[in-house]
């Protein structure tokens, strides 16, 4: 995997969903620690469902002094995704991009992201998502991947860098924990059960 360029990455712009302001993503790691969740876009089943799960971390990743920061590709869909609660960090919005492209978080073609979102992961995240009431829909860049980047106070290091293979693959809550340092007290959702939903709903 390739190493990441804080410094490159860190110019690149994100407007703020609370504001509508833009900053420079390093002046989010400038005091504290942070943990990135990039997502694939604000309607997407699966990525709800990650949001929801990594949420479960908050209260000891504010407790340890670590930002919570949510970023989409877009804007399309942010509204609703506010709305629905889904995240309990800060959201952003990477306009251009650049922050995925410099991250290497792919983007799928036409024919590519069919298969991948027909993957048992995908159908097993949906399948988890559906029954605790989680909803998506088509809406958006269906092509983008995401991934998560948590990187040390002050940019010192990066702590974890993960990019997303399949639209099903996150980041276990024990490795963040584990990538920070801290202990918590929250368990994973429970292994969802398989069925013939699809992710990019």
């Amino acid at each position: 995997m390739a190493k990441v360029d804080l410094a490159k990455v860190g110019k690149n712009l994100l407007k703020s969903a609370e504001s509508g302001k833009t900053l420079e993503l390093q002046s989010l790691w400038q005091n504290q620690p942070v943990v990135l969740f990039f997502l694939r876009r604000f309607g997407c089943q699966v990525c709800r469902w990650m949001a929801s799960e990594i949420s479960k971390l908050e209260p000891d990743l504010r407790a340890g002094g670590i930002s919570l920061v949510g970023v989409g590709p877009e804007e399309f869909g942010m509204q609703e995704f506010k709305e629905g609660g889904f995240f309990k960090g800060s959201i952003y919005v990477d306009q251009e991009k650049k922050c995925y492209k410099d991250l290497g978080f792919k983007r799928y073609t036409a024919l590519s992201v069919i298969p991948a979102a027909l993957g048992k992961k995908v159908r097993d995240i949906s399948s988890k998502a559906s029954a605790e009431g989680i909803q998506g829909n088509f809406s958006g860049d269906v092509l983008q991947s995401g991934g998560m980047l948590i990187v040390a106070k002050g940019g010192e290091k990066v702590l974890l860098h993960f990019i997303q293979d399949s639209p099903g693959d996150l980041v276990p809550l024990e490795d963040i924990s584990k990538a920070l340092g801290i202990s918590a007290t929250v368990k994973a959702g429970q292994k969802p059960v398989c069925n013939d939903d699809v992710c990019t709903r």
